[in-house]
């Protein structure tokens, strides 16, 4: 079956003033898949997300949304989107309940209806029992399951999240990561930012790692850490004597902080070479990450 585009991109541009934040990339995005996009701060991601929900006019290139343009068909773009921002920015004088009901008006949902998909979502979200509780006597979690809850009022068909986990305990996170499963499994695309390199592996489909504006790598995080890294990762204590050993050799590394990072398909080999040649040394092997791909493309330099 031919796969529909919800979201395609080409040449899309972003300028402010002189500073070229997006530049001319390339992407798209399939009806039903859940698509990323990753990258350090200012890697263009945020303002890439901000253009497709139509918050942020584009400087050049072309973006359609199932077809239509941002420029001049803003208001039906918003009408099948739902947008889960970063921030938690629910009305804290208001219930969980009256948060959904009030945000309903906005999409003019009959009362009627709205009442409806209310207990619907609350129960999907599994905070029907302190729904009627104010937000700010809310834990984090909650409150993070309502913004999913209160994007999901206007069944649109495409659901925009930024950083939808940033400060959740791992329970949190997980419950989150299964509501955005079941929505997949309904059909619904989604397009999300994160940091968690976890979270871009466990829900991604495909993804495009993004700095300085520009796509560095593309494609689904199986495909991308086996073509980036190999399949396993050798990380051996940093001392001199292991450094020359893998330069004698020919072997490639990078410098990991507290250890010497080694990708290899077959770690046995380089393993037992560093072993003869360096004594008695820290060494241990680990499945290779889509972080690995993240930091060899991205550096591990801190970024502001």
């Amino acid at each position: 079956m031919q796969e529909r585009t919800a979201i395609c991109a080409r040449g899309l541009t972003k300028r402010f003033g002189t500073f070229e934040a997006v530049r001319a990339i390339d992407f798209t995005v399939h009806e039903g898949e859940a698509f990323g996009f990753l990258g350090p701060n200012g890697a263009g991601k945020t303002t890439t997300m901000r253009m497709i929900q139509c918050a942020s006019p584009r400087s050049g290139g072309d973006l359609r949304i199932f077809g239509m343009d941002p420029e001049t068909e803003p208001r039906e773009i918003k009408a099948i989107l739902g947008i889960v921002p970063q921030e938690n920015n629910l009305d804290p004088d208001l219930t969980g309940r009256e948060n959904l009901l009030s945000y309903a008006r906005y999409f003019g949902v009959p009362p009627a209806e709205a009442e409806e998909r209310v207990e619907d979502l609350l129960d999907f979200v599994e905070v029907r029992q302190k729904a009627d509780v104010i937000i700010e006597s809310l834990s984090g979690g909650m409150r993070r399951r309502l913004i999913l809850a209160r994007a999901l009022i206007n069944d649109p068909r495409v659901l925009i999240l930024d950083e939808p986990t940033t400060g959740l305990d791992p329970q949190a996170r997980h419950q989150i990561w299964e509501r955005l499963r079941a929505l997949q499994r309904e059909g619904r695309t989604i397009v999300l930012t994160t940091h968690y390199m976890e979270e871009a592996e466990r829900l991604c489909d495909r993804l495009v790692i993004m700095d300085g504006g520009e796509v560095l790598a593309r494609g689904a995080p199986p495909d991308l850490i086996r073509s980036g890294i190999g399949r396993h990762v050798i990380e051996a204590e940093p001392t001199d004597a292991v450094r020359t050993c893998l330069e004698r050799h020919g072997i490639e590394y990078e410098e990991g902080g507290e250890s010497i990072q080694v990708p290899a398909d077959d770690p046995a080999p380089i393993s037992r070479t560093l072993l003869d040649e360096c004594g008695a040394i820290r060494l241990s092997t680990r499945p290779a990450t889509l972080e690995d791909v993240f930091l060899r493309l991205t550096g591990r330099r801190l970024r502001e």
